[in-house]
């Protein structure tokens, strides 16, 4: 389903990175297995999680190679991709699932909280596939789209607190801009034949091991990283050609496709509305039915 393909696979020291990347070698790609090795809060360094991910990846029947490395850097995102091409011959996908925990709430977070969520998660997406998106561009003006495959994929990863989840403003923020991003480098690439799609998924990993059990809300049993890499490899395959711009879930048995934001009840006032107007009809009138008090789980 993949050989010959040569698919770059971040934060894939642990859990669910590791499980994509594992299951994209048993499908006959080549993975450039990319981790920084640092802990859930993000600190610390170690080259072992990539190369213990590589090895997998060879004892699952592809090839692998690992790159070491902080996907927040503009610097280190372009040799992450110049070193796939120089060492493979070519780049035909990348999956981002480099992330970190700095949990706490809204009025006690601090700033380092939220910037090293923030850098991590949506500057690292933006890196990425900057550095992507600027060699594919490349390479089909050098070449022409005849001397490549049809497309190429870049997956981002968001989740579902970006719906919103106590404790995790920095965190939600940053997986609700992911979702942003994916939507307009769909737009932005499609001619370019790069397919940008983002994963919504939920899986037993390191960061739920983290929280205390009593509080956990699935266990590793049921909800392996190993059932959300199947849809990884999907969307990494030729049989993918033309789905962009989508955010799919997948967690345990299911999979399905999350709708983007619309607009779900309209109210019209020839002349425009005026704030007295809005406080009279906007809960009974324009908005019947709907629950307006939003303050539910994301999980």
């Amino acid at each position: 389903m993949l050989s010959g393909k040569v698919c770059v696979v971040t934060g894939a020291g642990h859990g669910l990175g590791e499980a994509a990347a594992i299951e994209l070698g048993r499908l006959g790609a080549t993975v450039v297995v990319n981790d920084l090795g640092s802990d859930v809060s993000g600190e610390g360094a170690d080259e072992t999680p990539a190369e213990s991910t590589a090895e997998a990846v060879r004892e699952a029947g592809g090839e692998a190679m690992a790159h070491f490395g902080d996907v927040s850097s503009l610097d280190y995102t372009r040799e992450l991709v110049a070193d796939t091409v120089d060492e493979h011959g070519r780049l035909d996908g990348v999956a981002n699932f480099a992330g970190v925990l700095r949990d706490a709430l809204s009025y006690k977070m601090s700033e380092e909280e939220w910037d090293t969520v923030v850098q991590v998660h949506l500057r690292g997406h933006f890196a990425l596939l900057r550095a992507a998106a600027a060699h594919w561009r490349e390479a089909v003006r050098e070449t022409g789209d005849d001397s490549l495959d049809a497309q190429r994929s870049f997956l981002a990863v968001s989740s579902r607190s970006a719906l919103g989840n106590v404790g995790q403003m920095n965190y939600a923020a940053a997986k609700a801009g992911v979702l942003g991003l994916t939507r307009t480098a769909a737009r932005e690439l499609h001619r370019h034949d790069v397919r940008v799609n983002a994963l919504m998924p939920t899986a037993y990993t390191r960061m739920i091991a983290d929280i205390p059990e009593e509080k956990q809300a699935f266990t590793a049993e049921e909800l392996p990283p190993e059932k959300v890499a199947p849809m990884v490899a999907y969307l990494m395959s030729d049989a993918a050609e033309d789905v962009t711009g989508c955010t799919v879930r997948a967690a345990g048995d299911e999979i399905g496709l999350v709708t983007d934001p619309e607009t779900v009840c309209v109210g019209v006032s020839s002349g425009g509305w005026t704030a007295e107007a809005i406080a009279e009809q906007f809960r009974e009138a324009v908005c019947a039915g709907e629950d307006l008090t939003k303050t539910g789980r994301a999980f």
